[in-house]
């Protein structure tokens, strides 16, 4: 076991373990989106689980980074909060704000940062960017809202996970940046049907199972 400090609290984690996972384990709350529990290589894509260790220069993300004996942790500095809410309001820069309408609505994973970062959910000041389609249709089971998404990639992962290969992918670049789902012309026997992990997984509803699905 490793002994390490976290807010002046000692705490004892398992040597590789990454540092957001001994936070979360201890009831130490840090804003996150991209990651999953078990990740050998965390994408730090949402930059918000930052933290400052001692003895580094800048915060750093707080899912890349292994824990060590000794190591002192702050995760509520001013630097940290500033950078955290930043992030935040940039990821609600290209999300389209309708929670009345959104099946994750009092669970979303947006919701529950903004609460703990006390600001509000609007993405000012700056301009909401968002794509001119609101939602895909050509999955036979499921469809995915690209202003709902934040790009997090746990519907990739998890989708990797349990099939053994992702039966979904990032597509496009910048702004107009999406997952794109495979289909039945891309593969025949698709096992969706029997996993929807993607759709448990994503923190704000931006992939849902059809209300009449297709036969698969």
């Amino acid at each position: 076991m490793i002994r390490l400090s976290i807010d002046n609290k000692e705490i004892e984690t398992q040597e590789g373990t990454s540092l957001l996972q001994a936070c979360l384990d201890n009831r130490i709350y840090i804003p996150n989106l991209c990651y999953v529990e078990g990740m050998d290589e965390p994408p730090s894509s949402c930059r918000l689980c930052l933290v400052e260790i001692e003895g580094q220069g800048h915060p750093v993300t707080s899912c890349s980074v292994k824990v060590k004996e000794g190591m002192v942790v702050k995760t509520d500095t001013p630097s940290v909060r500033r950078l955290q809410c930043t992030a935040f309001k940039l990821l609600m820069s290209v999300h389209d704000l309708d929670c009345a309408h959104c099946p994750a609505n009092k669970r979303c994973a947006l919701q529950q940062i903004a609460r703990f970062l006390k600001i509000g959910l609007n993405p000012k000041p700056f301009e909401l960017i968002l794509t001119d389609t609101d939602i895909h249709e050509d999955h036979p089971l499921l469809n995915y809202y690209p202003n709902r998404c934040v790009l997090c990639g746990k519907c990739i992962y998890v989708c990797r996970t349990r099939n053994g290969q992702p039966l979904m992918s990032f597509a496009k670049r910048g702004f107009e940046s999406e997952i794109s789902l495979y289909g039945e012309k891309d593969m025949p026997d698709l096992p969706c049907k029997d996993c929807l992990a993607c759709v448990e997984v994503c923190p704000v509803g931006a992939i849902t199972l059809k209300e009449n699905p297709s036969k698969i």
